[in-house]
């Protein structure tokens, strides 16, 4: 598979996901090699922006259960429209990894 048929593909799926918010609020703001940007112009949300890894997106196609997983993301980004101001996917990682590994095991109790 060449590598523009998996960019077609992963901005398409990107497409569907964000389509669940309103088209009129919803719009690239970037499209790079590693992510798929989208800001969102609406006054009833509290949103915006989305990012979404291209390589999230590329497990997401391939994976056997992805139909479920992408209607999962969905509902999840619709209900974040209105509490969270970044939605990205996937989420990043309550624990940073540059911690000591001392530190870490209390950084998660947080």
């Amino acid at each position: 598979m060449s590598s523009a048929i998996k960019t077609t593909d992963e901005t398409r799926l990107a497409e569907e996901i964000v389509g669940t918010l309103d088209a009129d609020a919803v719009r690239v703001c970037s499209d790079d090699r590693d992510s798929i940007r989208f800001a969102i112009r609406s006054a009833g949300m509290k949103l915006r922006s989305i990012v979404l890894r291209r390589l999230a997106l590329r497990r997401l196609l391939s994976d056997p259960a992805g139909p479920v997983k992408i209607e999962y993301l969905q509902r999840e980004l619709r209900r974040a429209a209105g509490q969270r101001v970044e939605f990205a996917y996937p989420r990043k990682s309550i624990v940073r990894k540059d911690l000591p590994s001392s530190i870490a095991p209390f950084a998660q109790a947080r």
